[in-house]
This record gives C-alpha cells, sequence and structure tokens, in this order.
C-alpha cells in the first residue's frame, strides 16, 4: 500500500534536487506536520516536501491515524507493528523519488514521537544511505535487532525535551548509544523544559543539519 499525505513543491519552482519526507507521531495526520517545512524552505528552496499519512487508524482516535499500535507495548509487539508499516512506507518512499528522478542520497527523513521511531527504524535498514534523519522527541525501537539489520548509516540527529511526558527524555541517550555502537554519525540536541514538543531551537538545529546533508554535491558515502 503506498501512503500519501500534503506535499509543497520547490519554493524556487521547477524540479527538486531532494526530497524531505515529514513522519508524524500517533493520533496524528500528514497535516499535523506540513506547516513545519515554512521554516526549513528559505534555505532548501530546490527541495520538495511530503508529509505522509500514516497507513493505519489510531487505537484511541479513529479518524486518526497511526504507524503501529501501543495497545501492547511489549518491545517484540511493538517492533512488528513497525516492520509491517515499513513495507508501506519503504514502498512510498521508493515511489516518490521514482518520480522526481532522485536518489536515496537526496532524501531526508524528518519524523516526530511514533513518526521518529519509524524515520530511524526504516532510514537504518535501506540499501542505500540515505541523506539523513531528524528523530524528534523519538526512540529507536529494535536496537537489539540493528546490527544484524542495519544497511546503511546516514547522519542522525536527535533532538528531546528533557520534560518529556510521553517519551522518556533518556531514550535519547539509549538511541545514541546504539548508533554509535554501529558506527552511524550521530547528533544530539537535549532541550530543557521542553515537553512531548517540537521548538523553534529545535526546529533550527534540523534545518541547520538538513542545509548541510541536502548540499549540492553532498552524496552519500
Amino acid at each position: 500500500m503506498l501512503l500519501n499525505g500534503p506535499s509543497l513543491a520547490p519554493l524556487a519552482g521547477g524540479a527538486a534536487n531532494a526530497l524531505v519526507v515529514l513522519l508524524h507521531g500517533v493520533g496524528a495526520n500528514g497535516a499535523d506536520l506540513i506547516d513545519l517545512a515554512a521554516y526549513w524552505r528559505p534555505d532548501l528552496s530546490q527541495t520538495a516536501f511530503v508529509s505522509l499519512n500514516a497507513p493505519f487508524p489510531c487505537d484511541f482516535a479513529p479518524d486518526r491515524l497511526q504507524w503501529f499500535s501501543v495497545a501492547d507495548r511489549t518491545p517484540a509487539v511493538l517492533l512488528q507493528g513497525m516492520r509491517v508499516a515499513a513495507l508501506s512506507l519503504d514502498a512510498t518512499l521508493d515511489a516518490l523519488l521514482a518520480e522526481r528522478g532522485l536518489t536515496d542520497d537526496r532524501l531526508a527523513l524528518v519524523g516526530f514521537s511514533q513518526g521518529a521511531m519509524m524515520a530511524l527504524h526504516v532510514g537504518l535498514r535501506r540499501r542505500r544511505r540515505l541523506a539523513g534523519i531528524v528523530a524528534f522527541s523519538g526512540a529507536l525501537r529494535g536496537g537489539e535487532t540493528l546490527r544484524a539489520e542495519i544497511l546503511s548509516k546516514p547522519p542522525v540527529l536527535l533532538v528531546h525535551g528533557e520534560m518529556d511526558e510521553i517519551v522518556p527524555f533518556a531514550a535519547m541517550a539509549e538511541a545514541r548509544s546504539a548508533l554509535e555502537r554501529e558506527g552511524v554519525p550521530v547528533a544530539v540536541l537535549a532541550r530543557p523544559r521542553l515537553g512531548h514538543a517540537i521548538d523553534e531551537v529545535g526546529l533550527d538545529a534540523a534545518g541547520r543539519f538538513l542545509r548541510d546533508a541536502l548540499a549540492p554535491g553532498v552524496a552519500a558515502g
């Protein structure tokens, strides 16, 4: 199943030379994150943005969406849910790139909460290295399987509020450690007094990360 969602063409007009795909959190939809593109488009004027809708109705709000169920938080169950969603997400990324004549090294994933978990899960398991991954308020689920499953090592930026009441702040350090063990380039940004949210400091940091990752002439190694 291919996914859809709101999109924005490059600010400069013409064909896109890069693509940023946004992945929302549980109980939301693609419209929840597409406005973030406004912060980054001036510096990424030839980049297209797509904010995908997750594939499944939300457990607690059927008119909203989720990537995987959190009704059963057993790690193995959560990981299996992510694997199922990854099938649709991977196929959709392939289709979005093909439509624009782009390759993985011109693609960045930006996720929030559950979307951040999906960005990390899928981005590290694609055969061709992405330009980068930004994970806001997320976690690295399935870290114990990463060594056997990792296929590429794109640069990663982890941003997390120290007062996060939904995904514990400690998840950022856990993800960082697991990524560093596998040789993934990772940067972190802790936000004091911030809960489960994205603030302007995080947006600015993500903008710089995306600008560097998607700069013309930058190719995945």
